[in-house]
């Protein structure tokens, strides 16, 4: 539900993206062409309008509310391409559970980030602390269809049920190919 959430908002800033920037340049495209006319029959030439573009308080208006939009919806776009912490999305699984530091994780590092997973555990409801302790099983990365088939729950009841672990920024979901993997926070 997240990925398609995420899809979804890549959609809407990828089409607010093209319409703003295609509305910015035609709205340039008009405010660079003078607005005079002129026709010519025979020896006669008439001339009508005043040289130079004509801008209208509304053309500035929206031209600038166009360039704020594209503006956005470009720095949305990099944003969901790079992830909220820099890195790309596509490569979690080569990422430490000491990611923020330079070395190595140690034994005590990693057994430190397993009691307060367990921790965490013990403070879940039913459904939550299954997921969750199998995740714990699983060493804190199992592919979703996994988890599925190690309780007796539906899909819809394990999507659910991560559904709230992620928004208890307790997990991770990242998609592999038509699937996701569990990634424990």
């Amino acid at each position: 539900m997240i990925e398609n959430t995420l899809q979804r908002s890549e959609v809407v800033a990828t089409g607010v993206f093209v319409i703003s920037t295609a509305l910015m340049l035609l709205l340039a495209g008009h405010l660079i062409t003078p607005a005079v006319a002129t026709v010519t029959i025979g020896e006669t030439t008439v001339q009508s309008g005043s040289p130079g573009p004509s801008i209208r308080t509304v053309d500035i208006a929206v031209l600038t509310v166009a360039a704020f939009a594209s503006g956005a919806s470009a720095v949305a776009l990099f944003r969901v391409d790079r992830g909220a912490s820099g890195s790309t999305m596509d490569s979690p699984d080569t990422r430490s559970p000491d990611a923020d530091h330079d070395h190595a994780p140690t034994a005590g590092l990693l057994e430190a980030r397993r009691q307060e997973w367990e921790e965490t555990a013990s403070r879940l409801a039913s459904n939550e602390r299954i997921v969750y302790e199998i995740m714990l099983d699983a060493d804190g990365v199992l592919p979703q269809s996994e988890i599925v088939d190690r309780t007796e729950f539906s899909k819809a009841t394990v999507s659910r049920t991560l559904d709230t672990l992620e928004a208890k920024n307790l997990i991770e979901r990242k998609r592999r190919g038509v699937g996701n993997v569990i990634i424990l926070s």
